[in-house]
């Protein structure tokens, strides 16, 4: 599996998204991606400043940027939001 397909809820513009991401991407690398992509996706009602985070949505916990996508055992319908 190379690719996940999760869902990103993006708080500064109510919307969500359905993203495919890589399973073996380092979170502080996904959030880059992510944080470009929205900008783009949201037009400007997200800005990336540098300082996202990545989060459960369900849950609230924030993800340790250190470890990548499979070893938090994100998979296919996930929901995440980047604040």
């Amino acid at each position: 599996m190379d690719e996940i397909l999760v869902e990103m809820y993006l708080p500064a513009s109510g919307k969500t998204y359905d993203i495919k991401i890589p399973y073996n991407a380092k979170i502080y690398t996904l959030i880059n991606m992510l944080a470009k992509a929205m900008t783009e996706l949201s037009e400007g009602e997200f800005k990336d400043n540098g300082n996202s985070v990545l989060v459960d949505r369900d849950t609230g916990n924030i993800f340790d940027i250190n470890f990548s996508v499979y070893e938090l055992g994100l998979e296919n319908g996930s929901k995440l939001m980047l604040i």
